[in-house]
C-alpha cells in the first residue's frame, strides 16, 4: 500500500508540470504562426506599390536625400560608321537620337510603371526639386532629341556617338498604408523608414527643351576585340563603357552641349 501511494504521488507530480509546460509551448507556438500570417515584409509592401494593389489605401514615396547632374546609362545613340583598312580619317554623318522620362527604381533593381498610386508624392517631391537653376522633368512624358551630326572617324576605326543623359537623383524610401490591418497595424516602409534606397530620377532639360547630359563621339580600333563585337551587335543595345573608360583601343571626344541642335 505504502509504494502505491508514492506511485500515485509521483504520477500527480508529473500531471501537475505537464499542465505547467503546456501554456508556455502552445504560446511557442502560437507567436511564430501569428507572426507569419498576413506579414507586410518590405519586398512585400515594394511589390503592393509596384502593382498598385487594391490592398493599398495609398503608397507615397518619402525623400531623403538628392545628387544633382547624376549620370545615367551609357547609350549608344547612332549607327556605327565603319572606316576600316583606310589609312585616312573619314568625315562621316551621323544620325543621333535619344529620349529621357522619369525613373522609379526599387532597391531590387526593377522599375514601377506609371499610374500607380505612388504618382502623386513623386510628382510633388519633382515640384519641390525644380528650379531656376535646373529644370528637371517631373512627370511620366518622354522627352527626346533628333538631329545629324557630322564629325572624324579616324584611320582604321569605327566611330559611333554616345549619350549619357544628367538626372537629378532623389532617394528615400516607400510609405505604404493599407485599407485593413496588417498585422495589427496599417502602415508599413520599404526598405526601412528613413532609409535611402529607393530612387527616383528627374532627367534635367536645358531651357531650349533638350535633355541635358553628356554627348561624346568615339572612335574604336578595327580588328580590336571591342570593335568586332560592336560590329557583330548590328546596331543592337549594348552596354558600353562610360566617357574615357573604354581602354587603349578607344578615343572619346565630348561634344559640347552647345553644338547640340535644338529641337
Amino acid at each position: 500500500m505504502t509504494r502505491t501511494g508514492r506511485s500515485g504521488s509521483h504520477r500527480s507530480k508529473k500531471k501537475r508540470i505537464t499542465l505547467v509546460l503546456a501554456p508556455v509551448a502552445a504560446l511557442a507556438v502560437a507567436v511564430p504562426l501569428m507572426n507569419s500570417a498576413g506579414a507586410a515584409t518590405p519586398s512585400e509592401v515594394a511589390t503592393d506599390c509596384e502593382n498598385d494593389s487594391d490592398k493599398l489605401e495609398n503608397c507615397e514615396f518619402v525623400d531623403v536625400q538628392f545628387k544633382r547632374n547624376s549620370l545615367g546609362p551609357n547609350e549608344r545613340v547612332s549607327g556605327v560608321s565603319e572606316n576600316c583598312g583606310v589609312q585616312s580619317t573619314a568625315t562621316k554623318s551621323f544620325s543621333v537620337s535619344s529620349s529621357v522620362t522619369r525613373v522609379i527604381q526599387l532597391e531590387n533593381g526593377s522599375s514601377v510603371d506609371i499610374g500607380t498610386k505612388l504618382e502623386s508624392s513623386i510628382f510633388n517631391i519633382g515640384v519641390e526639386f525644380n528650379s531656376q537653376e535646373i529644370n528637371i522633368t517631373r512627370d511620366d512624358k518622354r522627352t527626346s532629341f533628333s538631329f545629324t551630326l557630322s564629325n572624324t572617324v579616324e584611320a582604321d576605326h569605327i566611330g559611333f556617338f554616345m549619350w549619357s543623359h544628367k538626372r537629378t537623383d532623389v532617394s528615400g524610401y516607400l510609405k505604404a498604408t493599407y485599407k485593413d490591418p496588417q498585422d495589427g497595424q496599417t502602415v508599413f516602409f520599404s526598405p526601412s523608414e528613413g532609409s535611402a534606397e529607393i530612387h527616383v530620377f528627374y532627367p534635367q532639360i536645358l531651357n531650349n527643351g533638350t535633355p541635358d547630359g553628356r554627348l561624346w563621339l568615339r572612335n574604336v580600333k578595327c580588328g580590336t576585340p571591342q570593335a568586332d563585337a560592336i560590329l557583330k551587335s548590328e546596331n543592337s543595345v549594348r552596354i558600353e563603357p562610360g566617357f574615357g573608360e573604354g581602354g587603349e583601343n578607344v578615343t572619346d571626344v565630348e561634344i559640347p552641349v552647345s553644338e547640340i541642335p535644338a529641337p
